[in-house]
């Protein structure tokens, strides 16, 4: 007699995300967030359904000797441990699109409420107060509206907010001209948005470049009519510069769901009756928990059956060839080294695949591709799934190529784009050694090898001597430890490529000096740290 595997439901789930699992596994429930109750019930489990109550945590994970998959019925995972769950070799799987009307909305709510007083009004009405002079609004036609992060959440806003005939603005490095025509958008720069705009809706993934993007210096170009909303990641205003700019009349208001920290109940711009404050609640909606139930219940069957998962955010998983999995990891990280040497819309990609396991199928290295190039591109959680309609929206072409001839390794995978404006970016890695090594091996044509590290530092300068004694005095001034390094050049005159690899990021002072010491054309840090 074959035993059902086991799914422990943690919190309560809808009856369509149990219907989603269907019939070919035992069912049991407990209370997630009472840890007495937690520990032993995921003992003997094969998979665990949580929300946000129920800390999976490295307490747990070690308790759960047969876990194979943690579900996260929503999009945040800050309460599962991935660290811990790959350690254990245990695929965490989440719901990255279930909520993404649902956010869209509620910013359309927030743009709303802002323009016509109602939250105001209401709370005025409902004290005894009749106010019509002191809550008259403002008109949303004709207005321009500031959409910063024209993915998949920015454009449903756009196609929104377009009804009420405003004109979009957008800024987004990574769109391209022909995707903002197909969405009826202006791109623009990010300073004619903050000048231009009536409204801004910031929806761009948390990064220490976009953390406090909208601040003092981005209030202060704005019109003293501008409204702002964040409906996307806590910290993307300045919360201290917003309560200034409220309090000197630098903006009309603002509409906040979520905050740097959570709860927050007494912020300082929460005085202000100028703006709308909701505790997050961007994906607070009955279709969109459902939605993600059902979404997770999905992945659990298919990662219970050995199926490719492709919400899977720690595993690729999936029904892949044992030669083809460790090239996932490599060519996702070969992704977004491409993304940040870039650094403008790309128009084509073509994922290489060269060598003895191109004879395989090799589609999960194209979608290992995409899921690197986007990871630090948008705001949404990147997966296997939503990666190819990402590079869709943004009307990028993808090409996987493959031949078994491969020169100087055994395989060699390639990410070459094309960008918008005419240039071509690539990249390329390998596998080497028993251990499976992943290395570099050439960057825009330059022959490189040399292990790849958390921390890359990659620049193009006229070559002559000296240069090198250069960098590495900078850098050991500001005790930066080089891990390795390497300078490849096309000829003897021309231009040479630096290849770093650092053991702790380099600040931006220190790069800028470096870039300035050396007359860098071109200098870039990636930054692979999880």
């Amino acid at each position: 007699m074959t035993t059902k595997p086991v799914v422990l439901l943690a919190e309560e789930l809808s009856p369509a995300t149990i219907a989603a699992l269907g019939p070919d596994f035992e069912i049991r429930y407990t209370d997630g967030s009472d840890r007495a109750q937690l520990l032993p019930a995921i003992a003997d489990v094969d998979a665990i359904l949580v929300r946000s109550a129920t800390q999976v945590d490295a307490e747990a994970i070690a308790a759960a000797k047969k876990l194979k998959v943690i579900a996260r019925a929503g999009v945040g995972l800050d309460n599962v441990d991935i660290k811990a769950a790959t350690q254990a070799g245990v695929m965490v799987v989440n719901a990255p699109t279930s909520n993404i009307v649902s956010a869209a909305e509620l910013t359309c709510g927030h743009i709303l409420s802002l323009a016509r007083n109602i939250p105001a009004a209401n709370i005025s009405l409902k004290g005894g107060k009749w106010k019509r002079a002191k809550y008259a609004g403002t008109e949303l036609l004709d207005k321009k509206l500031g959409v910063i992060g024209l993915g998949r959440i920015g454009a449903l806003v756009a196609a929104r907010m377009q009804a009420f005939e405003m004109e979009v603005l957008a800024f987004d490095p990574y769109v391209t001209a022909a995707r903002a025509a197909q969405l009826n958008v202006k791109l623009v720069t990010l300073d004619e948005l903050l000048a231009q705009s009536d409204f801004i809706t910031i929806h761009m993934p948390k990064t220490p470049e976009t953390v406090g993007m909208l601040g003092k210096d981005a209030f202060a170009k704005m019109k003293k009519t501008a409204y702002v909303v964040n409906v996307a990641r806590g910290g993307l205003i300045d919360e201290e510069a917003l309560a200034r700019a409220l309090e000197d009349g630098e903006i009309a208001g603002a509409g906040v769901d979520v905050f740097s920290k959570e709860p927050s109940t007494d912020l300082a711009f929460f005085g202000h009756e100028s703006v709308v404050v909701t505790p997050h609640l961007g994906a607070s909606t009955d279709e969109a928990q459902e939605k993600a139930g059902v979404s997770v219940a999905k992945s659990v069957r298919l990662a219970l059956a050995g199926e490719l998962v492709p919400d899977a955010v720690n595993v690729a998983g999936g029904v892949i060839a044992p030669d083809i999995r460790p090239g996932i990891p490599l060519i996702e990280k070969l992704g977004r080294i491409f993304t940040a040497l870039a650094q403008d819309s790309v128009t084509q990609i073509d994922v290489e695949v060269a060598g003895e396991i191109a004879s395989l199928d090799v589609k999960a290295l194209e979608l290992a591709a995409l899921k690197g190039v986007f990871t630090d591109v948008v705001s949404d959680k990147v997966s296997y799934v939503n990666a190819p309609v990402l590079a869709e929206q943004r009307g990028v072409a993808v090409r996987l190529l493959t031949t078994t001839e491969a020169e100087d390794y055994r395989n060699v995978l390639t990410i070459r784009g094309l960008l918008q404006d005419g240039t071509q970016v690539s990249v390329a890695g390998t596998l080497t050694g028993p251990k499976q090594v992943q290395k570099l091996v050439g960057i825009n044509g330059y022959d490189v090898e040399i292990p790849i590290s958390e921390h890359l530092v990659v620049m193009f300068y006229s070559d002559r001597p000296g240069v090198i004694g250069t960098i590495g005095h900078i850098l050991g001034m500001n005790e930066i430890n080089i891990a390795g390094m390497q300078v490849a050049r096309a000829d003897a005159t021309g231009t040479a490529m630096a290849l770093l690899t650092v053991d702790s990021a380099i600040p931006p002072t220190v790069l800028e000096t470096v870039k300035r010491e050396i007359g860098a054309t071109v200098l870039r840090e990636v930054d692979l740290e999880d």
